[in-house]
């Protein structure tokens, strides 16, 4: 069972705080563990629904008497509704509810505006809603309802944010954030170089666009509130919902079993959540409102354009003097309170470099809000210093993977503190120039206007850590199987295998003994968003330590019948052996049958994470393209790549 220590301190303002640390048992599993059943090559635990079509997304919810929705949306950059009138719509037959910034509760939203607001940031932003009995109903009432804009002046792209002249979004002006860092002396660092590398780089905005967008369905039940979700995080959404809605979390509950999708996009409670609620409160009936994939585009979040100015300083042999970046991103419109770009980070930790200086400095614009995408702030920075990496070994003639390696940090020189795996990014390097055959290349000559090339780059990535704290149950059935619950969701990873897997086999169980249990903030513990490579990191290990617990439950159980020590008894496929003894002496379900109705039942939660050292993920890449010097055309021979668990990808 976990152990729950609880302790007081007082922060760096001064303030107390409390900070709580659960450990549970687990037995980590080394590389030359044997398992049967983890690592194993398993069909996904929900493949047949999926492929059969019996797997409901959060666009199949149908419920009793439900109603559809629809959004209106500003079809200008920066406006004020001056006036709107929604009566034609709400006279409509077959329409139940519709709100607008007349009607609508004062629920503030992203920062400093409300949920239907006056003023309006970027082409998509929502101005009034409807219920309706069909999705064709709610279409014609969008139609119907009028609205008076005063246009305003706007801004789009970084450079016209930036301009003294530009409209201001906020009153304070353009600027939406800042941050700074700093180590060692850059200006020395850069006297002391024999070389200096400059280079600009720009990433353009992206958008997410998984299969499923997103939406949700919910009804209200008395005073509660049922939400299906398709979103990354229940136990967020539930948070945040009920703050918007003046509910108590416990009376919101949501559900998530299957999502197309989310790359970062569903991390957080969006307005579709809120607007559906209120307009079910307001109709009594549930209600579904699916994004279409306009409203996807514009009003879903998407990644940051960024500039970066890039410096980069070295010795004639290679060892960086100094690394300096300023780096501008477009937040948008607004800032969503999803996970924010941290496009600084990769500049400060990726290489061994003693003077290092980076600005990151957000801007906003009338574009719709940005929200974390597929290692948000870490993709634009390896474009941008992998970049001014090769142009620096070219300047100095050295390989690239030579200068890589001769400035490789196997510490977190921001946070001082040594890497847990400070040797996995050069095993990285090891396993993709090897699997590629970098150091035997020979590049073939040039023929008319094609060329052809190789290049590699690395990355490292706040990610894969596990996000404390998260929690699972497990349950011994008195047929020998077991059920796992966790609060987590599967957004098509495959999570519901890879933690069967784990509890399969601790507890000596075929897979297909195992339920696993998820996506519902009703029936499971808490669990974190599932973002940054972290669902497997943080449920595994709670459901690994309460898997041991039923093992051990189950051993001491059996001893007592077999009148053995429990020490002597092992458990797997389901068999229950004493040590030495090749035939069974019992069975799991034997066992678990001989005390029902009585159960055994365990529960694990994630320990945190080590305070002394830093989590990074890391990676390596190697690619040979081909150009055609003459049409620009751009093809894409082979590409390998190496992460730090080992896997080749690719080859």
């Amino acid at each position: 069972m976990p152990t729950l220590q609880i302790e007081k301190s007082r922060g760096e303002d001064g303030q107390e705080q409390i900070e709580i640390v659960e450990e549970s048992p687990t037995t980590p599993w080394g590389a030359d563990a044997s398992l049967s059943v983890v690592g194993r090559p398993i069909p996904r635990l929900e493949g047949a629904e999926k492929v059969t079509g019996r797997a409901r997304y959060s666009y199949d919810i149908r419920l009793p008497a439900q109603l559809y929705a629809r959004v209106l949306r500003s079809p200008h950059a920066h406006a004020r509704i001056v006036r709107i009138d929604t009566s034609r719509a709400e006279a409509l037959p077959g329409v139940r509810a519709v709100l607008s910034v007349d009607n609508a509760p004062p629920i503030q939203w992203y920062e400093d505006s409300a949920l239907f607001d006056h003023t309006l940031r970027f082409v998509g932003d929502e101005v009034a809603a409807v219920a309706a009995e069909s999705e064709e109903i709610a279409d014609d009432a969008l139609r119907l309802i009028a609205v008076e804009y005063e246009v305003l002046p706007f801004v789009v792209g970084l450079d016209a944010a930036q301009r003294p002249d530009a409209p201001k979004l906020r009153e304070q002006g353009n600027e939406s954030s800042k941050e700074e860092y700093s180590r060692g002396d850059v200006a020395a660092g850069f006297g002391a170089a024999d070389v200096v590398v400059a280079h600009t780089c720009t990433t353009q905005t992206a958008l997410h666009n998984a299969l499923e967008p997103h939406g949700c369905t919910a009804t209200w039940e008395g005073d509660g509130l049922t939400l299906w979700s398709s979103t990354q995080s229940v136990f967020t959404v539930r948070e945040q919902v009920a703050g918007a809605v003046g509910l108590q979390a416990s009376r919101v509950r949501v559900i998530k079993q299957h999502m197309g999708g989310g790359f970062g996009a569903k991390q957080i409670a969006w307005k579709h959540d809120v607007i559906a609620s209120l307009l079910s409160r307001a109709a009594g009936r549930p209600v579904q409102l699916m994004l279409d994939r306009v409203a996807e585009n514009l009003a879903a979040g998407n990644r940051n354009a960024t500039v970066q100015r890039i410096r980069i300083g070295a010795r004639r042999d290679g060892t960086l003097t100094a690394i300096e970046a300023e780096i501008h991103l477009e937040t948008g419109a607004y800032q969503t309170g999803g996970e924010a770009a941290d496009v600084q980070g990769m500049y400060q930790s990726l290489y061994r470099c003693p003077n290092v200086g980076t600005v990151q400095t957000g801007w906003y614009t009338n574009l719709g809000p940005t929200v974390a995408f597929r290692g948000p702030g870490y993709v634009e920075a390896a474009f941008a210093l992998e970049q001014a990496m090769d142009e620096l070994a070219r300047r100095l003639g050295l390989d690239p993977v030579a200068l890589r390696l001769k400035n490789y940090a196997p510490t977190d020189q921001s946070k001082e503190q040594p890497y847990t795996m400070p040797d996995a990014l050069r095993a990285c390097y090891e396993r993709a120039t090897a699997a590629f055959g970098w150091d035997s290349y020979q590049r073939p000559p040039a023929t008319g206007t094609t060329r052809r090339g190789v290049g590699m780059a690395a990355h490292n990535w706040m990610g894969g850590s596990g996000k404390p704290p998260g929690y699972a149950w497990v349950k011994l059935n008195a047929d020998g199987s077991a059920d796992v619950v966790t609060g987590t969701q599967d957004i098509g990873t495959g999570t519901r295998t890879g933690l069967a897997q784990i509890a399969a086999e601790e507890l000596g169980l075929p897979i297909e003994r195992i339920t696993l249990l998820l996506g519902d903030t009703a029936t499971g513990p808490y669990s974190p968003a599932s973002s940054g490579s972290a669902t497997q990191a943080t449920i595994g290990p709670a459901i690994q330590s309460a898997a041991i617990e039923v093992r051990r439950q189950l051993l001491e159980v059996a001893a007592t019948i077999l009148e053995v020590a429990a020490d002597d008894l092992a458990v797997r496929d389901g068999q229950i052996y004493i040590r030495g003894v090749a035939e069974a002496a019992t069975t799991v379900a034997e066992v678990a049958g001989e005390i029902a109705p009585h159960m055994l039942l365990g529960q694990g939660a994630r320990g945190a994470n080590p305070g002394d050292k830093a989590i990074r993920a890391f990676g390596a890449q190697c690619a040979e393209i081909e150009v055609d010097t003459a049409t620009g055309e751009l093809t894409v021979l082979r590409v390998v790549s190496a992460d730090d668990c080992g896997r080749i990808i690719n080859p």
